[in-house]
């Protein structure tokens, strides 16, 4: 569709989020802890977002990628759980303060795929 990777990136990441904060919100509304419903909400996406990232965005969907791309996405779940604690005591509102920590987590998810995971991989720049 088009030829920018960090414009590719946005347009897959706003599928991918609106699935895994979809799933999370709906986690949040069972009463499940707050951090189950953020790593059950990142598991679901991992593959669909493996997918999307690797095929669409970096063009690359080697296996090989996988461990990389499973630890950045530990980073991640671990700096939006840290957050996610440090400010709830502030909003008292789980599901919103997710929703104001999404274009942050996207900035480092870039940041991590483009540097670390896919990083040597020049198609589709």
């Amino acid at each position: 569709m088009t030829e920018s990777r960090p414009l590719r990136f946005v347009l897959a990441g706003a599928a991918n989020t609106a699935f895994g904060f979809g799933v999370y919100g709906a986690l949040a509304l069972t009463g499940l802890a707050t951090w189950l419903c953020l790593l059950l909400g990142t598991l679901a996406g991992i593959a669909f977002n493996f997918v999307t990232w690797g095929a669409y965005v970096f063009r690359d969907l080697t296996i090989a990628r996988l461990p990389s791309f499973l630890a950045a996405y530990g980073f991640v779940y671990a700096a939006n759980l840290g957050l996610l604690h440090l400010l709830l005591p502030w909003t008292h509102n789980r599901i919103w303060t997710q929703l104001f920590l999404v274009p942050a987590m996207a900035v480092l998810s870039y940041l991590l795929m483009n540097g670390l995971v896919f990083r040597g991989n020049r198609a589709g720049r």
